[in-house]
């Protein structure tokens, strides 16, 4: 029977403990204070970011930045550029150190020296050494104050399978090298034994997804077996040994997968009596307490115990931000006591079930220690059951005090070469300098009591509410234009969260629902009839051909012209229609994709080849469409009044006539549903052809718009031949705009055809066209290459380079071209080729046969131009092209100036920034555009010069979203305003001015006036 104390015995006990402690830590702390002035750099600057939140984040970006830069003189030009920023008040001592007028400079290069030296000192306080024979070195002295350790390999992002087989090796070599080491160490029996029992000397900490380069829950069953089979040899070696391994927690999307892979590989035979392994659970985390309740059930029915270290948790930021960014309930609590309460909860949790858990307190708040202690003290916990736990460099004198009173205390190292440990660095600075961070509210001498007092929760609600989440993307947000201000903060669909086991268990069924409506017959939807066409065509699965997603009806050239009569018919009365009402099925129709979301994914993935989490995008997309433009139109039709004394003036729009929409097979939801509605919304009447390879997904899109409520005539589906249909569509009098999305050919042809005046016609016509692109992204040498080879491998590879907005060019300055090169081509080889269908593919299918075989004839071009650095193979049952990466490419190839719709990569060396510029400004296109750097001017200059309709800096250049990415270029990439933005309805609209005089007699009413 486990003993349970009252909480206020405990409350007691720990204001008795946590004083003592807080004594023995604060004995130097006036001593700190009178020194302030005559602190080493590295401190001085700690201080300062304390005291100044604007160069805390300047500074800390320069430190992010600092492993990039080879040179005296670009760190110094860093510097200025970095810390000269207006928005920073620099201390005086800083000031006059910045004060050079040149980074080749004397004085710049003391500058550099200065900062460099004191940021690599700053991270030697973190960083318990560069190589195994100096953390053997700090293990060695720690363990002679009578600590343990536990080791944490830093390094490099692992984004291939290269770098996940290295991690492994690492490691074993590090175990191996630890024990021989610690066949030397005496054994001290505050750390080495307790209750009669060893404990391991040698513990390692490692990281899950560090073991597969593509871990992806979505990709639950294969991630667990490529992860499990490199974890088996861990353990196995570790047990040989005789070392202790620990399981860290990384970001939230990984802990559901990374417990569930836990649990699983611990329960297997050969490892379910091991009780030297370790999991952590994040009390940041608002389901961290049900994750451990569930632990220690699971460890109850295992039979055997594994120690459970709880720690606040490191990725607040990032986790805050990603969740306001995916419109995703947020995980983690908005307010650090909530944290701190929870801390504390799971503590007496995890202390009173201390039979069937070990314990490990991970804090450096001296009143959660505290309250450990008095826990474990009340229950009498035994001393190989609980131990506390620290980082290296941050709670030295919190440790020292604890090992004093007795407890094993073991300080978490990280080991690794300072530079690829920047990131962790600025973790423990940001932490460290935090307001709420209890060490630096110790060191500002705030009262004990404050410092000691038990945390009080805020009412929090488990989630960002709407408001909270517009809040918070307003607050990055600063539109300037009256014209963006109603519609700047709207709220985007959320994508499914596939982290979730019960959203991947409801994909799959899906799947198995829309399996067995394959091969069925879609028909033309004319003035509100499915109507029989005299052609039908089959849609097939690009990832396996011999697969018929539908048979779709293709209309007749007079099936057209009745169409186009129906529109006319149905235009007085949908004109007359108010906005609100149109909106209102809009929104509607929205409604119903997010009901049909798991369908509608599963019909893209089949008909068009699109990888699953892509395709949930897409219908994101398309759900985005219909509520913005429902917001939209609503907005517009208000109007805008200039009136003046006596008269009023108002402007106003009206719906143009008839639409017709031509949409194509690669965002075949949602450029399909953003075209159609936009028109309708508009009130005009709205002819739908789609292309042919996608016709499927435009009926199950007409489905829902019909559902809606869009009347008969308003809405048709007309899928038919291009070169028949289409172009007649786009010659017919009666048509007033035509919004397309396709090749720069059939898009100037169209172009050039709705410029002819038919016989009949009494209007000009409006076309809206996106012809696609050339993407360039350029890397500079201050780039975050680990950021920059994902970004770009997703930019280029992503839906196998079928976007419009899919990344073909990589402009690369020459310092780095070698080094980008050899980890852009081992990260693609890492990606997993397959049908589209398969959770494990990153890589899918291109669209059909004609696709396929142009696409070779580039490569064949491309290999007479330049040099093949990979070219993957691939399946033989579909649609299939390997990616393909070319060096060496000159600005001027074929490859680097055409168009190729497929998974093609060519990476072009300049020499330096400006011809960057000018090799991404080279073509005939300016569509998107991506900036790998971390130089201001760089990023300045980029924002100006960078010939683009959608410049991307530091992430991926595909996936723009409704209201907050508004989509589309200029130059050849089309004609027209952007999708998704704030004056794309105009197009759909003529606007009209009605000025009324309302004097009468010399009267008329004055506002104001009595």
């Amino acid at each position: 029977m486990v003993l349970q104390v009252q909480t206020s015995t405990y409350e007691a006990k720990t204001q008795e403990i946590a004083k003592q402690l807080l004594t023995a830590t604060q004995e130097n702390r006036s001593f700190f204070s009178s020194l302030r002035d005559q602190m080493r750099w590295d401190d001085k600057l700690l201080a300062w970011a304390m005291s100044n939140p604007g160069l805390r984040v300047q500074l800390f970006r320069f430190i992010d930045t600092l492993p990039a830069l080879h040179s005296k003189s670009e760190i110094a030009s860093h510097l200025q550029e970095y810390l000269g920023d207006e928005s920073v008040e620099l201390p005086a001592a800083l000031k006059g150190m910045l004060n050079f007028a040149n980074p080749d400079s004397m004085p710049g290069q003391v500058a550099a020296t200065t900062v460099g030296t004191a940021v690599e000192t700053l991270a030697h306080k973190y960083i318990s050494g560069e190589n195994i024979k100096q953390v053997i070195k700090t293990v060695e002295r720690l363990r002679k104050e009578k600590m343990a350790f536990t080791i944490d390999l830093l390094g490099e992002a692992v984004i291939t399978e290269a770098e996940a087989q290295s991690y492994l090796e690492r490691y074993l070599e590090l175990i191996q090298q630890l024990v021989e080491a610690s066949k030397n160490w005496a054994v001290i029996p505050a750390i080495d034994e307790a209750d009669g029992e060893p404990i391991p000397k040698v513990q390692v900490s490692v990281k899950l997804t560090a073991f597969y380069s593509q871990f992806d829950p979505l990709d639950a069953k294969g991630s667990e077996e490529r992860v499990s089979d490199r974890i088996r040899i861990l353990l196995r070696r570790a047990k040989e040994l005789g070392a202790a391994v620990h399981f860290d927690m990384e970001q939230y999307a990984y802990k559901d997968i990374t417990l569930s892979i836990l649990k699983k590989l611990l329960l297997e035979e050969e490892f379910r009596q091991r009780t030297d392994i370790g999991i952590t659970i994040q009390a940041y985390l608002r389901d961290s307490e049900q994750d451990t309740k569930d632990l220690i059930s699971w460890l109850k029915e295992r039979g055997y115990p594994l120690t459970i270290r709880l720690v606040k948790g490191a990725y607040w930021d990032q986790e805050t931000i990603k969740a306001a960014q995916k419109h995703w309930p947020q995980p983690v609590y908005n307010d650090k006591a909530a944290t701190d309460a929870n801390f504390e909860t799971i503590t007496q949790l995890l202390l009173e079930n201390h039979q069937y858990v070990y314990s490990a307190i991970g804090s450096h708040n001296v009143r959660s220690h505290s309250r450990a202690i008095a826990i474990a003290e009340s229950l009498n916990v035994p001393r190989r059951r609980f131990e506390l736990q620290v980082l290296y460099g941050m709670g030295d004198k919190v440790a020292k005090a604890l090992v004093d009173r007795g407890y094993r205390v073991r300080v978490y190292c990280p080991y690794g070469e300072l530079l690829p440990g920047m990131a962790y660095l600025i973790r423990r600075l940001l932490e460290n300098t935090a307001n709420s961070s209890f060490l630096r509210q110790n060191l500002e001498n705030r009262p004990i009591e404050e410092l000691l007092a038990p945390p009080i929760v805020k009412d929090e609600k488990n989630s960002l509410t709407p408001n909270v989440q517009t809040r918070l993307i307003a607050s990055l947000q600063t539109p300037n234009s009256s014209l963006l201000t109603p519609n700047s903060h709207f709220l985007g669909a959320a994508d499914t969260d596939y982290a979730q086991e019960e959203v991947r268990t409801k994909a799959a069924q899906a799947f198995q629902s829309v399996r067995q409506q394959l091969g069925k017959t879609y028909l033309p939807l004319i003035n509100g009839e499915y109507v029989n066409p005299p052609e039908f065509v089959d849609s097939l699965n690009p990832s396996n051909f011999s697969e018929v997603v539908g048979k779709v009806g293709l209309i007749s050239v007079e099936q057209a012209e009745q169409a186009m009569q129906a529109a006319k018919a149905a235009f007085p009365g949908w004109k007359k229609t108010p906005a609100k009402q149109r909106a209102d099925i809009l929104r509607k129709a929205g409604d119903l994709m997010e009901l049909r979301r798991a369908e509608l994914s599963v019909w893209i993935v089949l008909e068009v080849g699109k990888p699953v989490k892509e395709a949930d995008g897409e219908v994101s997309e398309a759900i985005d469409f219909c509520r913005y433009y429902a917001d939209e139109i609503e907005r517009l039709d208000k109007g805008v009044n200039y009136d003046i004394p006596g008269e009023t003036n108002h402007y106003i729009y009206q719906p143009r006539g008839i639409a017709v929409v031509i949409s194509p097979w690669n965002f075949p939801l949602a450029i399909a549903c953003g075209m159609t509605v936009a028109a309708l919304v508009s009130g005009n009447c709205t002819l739908l052809k789609p292309a042919e390879t996608s016709s499927v997904i435009a009926a199950k899109l007409t489905e829902i718009l019909v559902d809606a409520g869009f009347p008969k005539g308003v809405f048709q589906y007309v899928p038919g031949k291009g070169s028949q249909v289409g172009a007649y569509l786009v010659n017919h009098p009666d048509t007033h705009v035509i919004a397309f999305t396709g090749s720069q050919e059939v898009g100037c042809r169209i172009y050039a055809e709705a410029a002819i005046l038919k016989p009949g016609q009494k209007h000009m016509k409006r076309v809206i066209a996106e012809m696609g692109g050339k993407n360039a992204i350029i890397v500079d040498e201050s780039a975050d290459l680990d950021q920059a080879v994902v970004g770009i491998v997703q930019s280029a590879f992503g839906y196998s380079g079928q976007k419009c907005s899919a990344a073909s060019r990589v402009i690369v300055l020459q310092p780095i071209y070698d080094a980008f090169v050899q980890r852009l081509v081992e990260a693609t080889k890492s990606l997993n080729i397959g049908e589209a269908e398969l959770p494990s593919t990153q890589v899918g299918p291109v669209i059909d046969a004609n696709a396929r075989d142009r696409i070779r004839e580039y490569i064949e071009k491309g290999k007479a131009e330049a040099q093949v650095a990979l070219e993957l193979p691939a399946p033989k049952q579909g649609y299939f092209i390997g990616p393909v990466i070319f060096s060496e490419v000159s600005p001027n190839a074929v490859i680097s100036q055409e168009e190729i719709f497929g998974p093609v990569l060519a990476v072009i060396p300049v020499k330096d920034f400006q011809e960057a510029l000018a090799v991404a400004n080279g073509t005939n296109y300016a569509l998107t555009g991506g900036l790998y750097s971390r130089t201001p001017s760089h990023i300045q200059q980029a924002q100006t010069e960078f010939e683009v309709g959608n410049l991307y800096i530091n992430r991926n250049i595909t996936g723009a979203i409704v209201g907050r990415q508004p989509f589309g270029g200029f130059k050849l990439s089309g004609v027209g305003s952007k999708a998704g933005g704030p004056d794309y309805l105009l197009q759909f609209l003529e606007p009209r001015a009605v000025t009324e005089n309302i004097q009468r007699q010399g009267f008329a009413p004055i506002e104001g006036a009595d």
